[in-house]
């Protein structure tokens, strides 16, 4: 049996999807809200003249915005993810975004392929919400890695600051400046947010349930403990920077191992799925003998049930608490 090309078409339009997504992001945004930009967001904000005050605001409201829609339908899956990654769209912008894109997408199909309308109306709606879903949460991993790497070095120079004299809300401006994004516009939105008046561990307990990263949790915590017990709070961060650097080596050889098993689950969970969407595509005919079975939907809930159980039990088994 010959392989039809709109397998190829498929992937060619979830490709274009995501590179939509992105060049629609840059386009709105410009470019300092990639992560890979040598010059960190709110500093280029400032430089261009806004008031320091709208850029605060602005940032946080961006850095916000994702939780507080939690309550919209479906939404509530993508909030986490968008929250983290700090995704500048609202989320309307993003519903309009998934139905934009599940349209285009229907009509390259409709176009380039000869699919019943049922399956193309199914697979358009998967890749334009999926295709965003994706997109959001490469993004939020992609910046949480960042995050997470770059920390060490951050409490690392905030404990040189202090040593030479410089106060804690000092050491912090610092670090928004030095370091790179995505820390230094979070850290840059505690430095505005203290010289306004609110509290510096609070503002830092703020940020660290806001990216939920356990190791920015404990710096909130030491901060907080020092401000209200006294102490030397250079000699704090310095052995929390210790235990930090080594938690993160450690995250980083559990990932290694595990990663073999996570991607077995994965992909043994979604070759069925795949070979299903491959047959009917390549023979739309091979289950017409079947459809009318009394068994045929039990079986495939019963086959969805497992591949369901699958993921979990493997997420269950690489999820190593460290």
């Amino acid at each position: 049996m010959a392989i039809s090309a709109e397998l190829i078409i498929y992937g060619l339009i979830f490709i274009g999807v995501l590179v939509l997504v992105e060049g629609l992001y840059l386009t709105v945004f410009g470019k300092s809200i990639s992560l890979n930009s040598r010059v960190n967001r709110r500093l280029e904000m400032l430089q261009k003249g806004t008031n320091r005050e709208e850029v605060m605001e602005k940032l946080r409201k961006e850095m916000s915005q994702h939780m507080r829609s939690r309550s919209i339908p479906l939404y509530s899956l993508l909030a986490s993810q968008a929250q983290k990654a700090a995704i500048a769209f609202t989320p309307k912008q993003l519903i309009m975004i998934m139905i934009g894109l599940s349209g285009i997408s229907f009509l390259g199909m409709t176009v380039g392929t000869e699919t019943s309308l049922p399956l193309r109306a199914a697979l358009s709606v998967m890749m334009g919400v999926g295709g965003v879903y994706f997109w959001v949460s490469s993004k939020a991993k992609k910046r949480m890695s960042m995050i997470e790497e770059q920390l060490p070095d951050a409490v690392e120079l905030m404990v040189r600051s202090l040593r030479v004299g410089h106060p804690f809300s000092s050491a912090v401006q610092i670090v928004s400046k030095e370091v790179k994004d995505p820390l230094a516009t979070e850290f840059g939105i505690i430095a505005d947010e203290s010289a306004y008046g609110r509290d510096m561990g609070e503002a830092l307990k703020d940020m660290a349930e806001r990216i939920d990263l356990q190791d920015l949790r404990f710096l909130a915590v030491a901060v907080t403990i020092q401000q209200q017990s006294g102490g030397n709070l250079a000699e704090i961060l310095a052995g929390l920077a210790k235990v930090i650097r080594s938690r993160f080596r450690l995250f980083r050889r559990v990932k290694a191992i595990t990663a073999e098993a996570k991607w077995s689950g994965k992909f043994l969970s979604a070759f069925p799925v795949v070979a299903l969407i491959a047959i009917n595509v390549l023979d739309p005919n091979y289950y017409d003998e079947v459809l009318d079975h009394p068994w045929f939907i039990p079986a495939c809930l019963f086959v969805a049930g497992f591949l369901t159980l699958n993921l979990i039990v493997m997420r269950w088994l690489t999820n190593i608490k460290v």
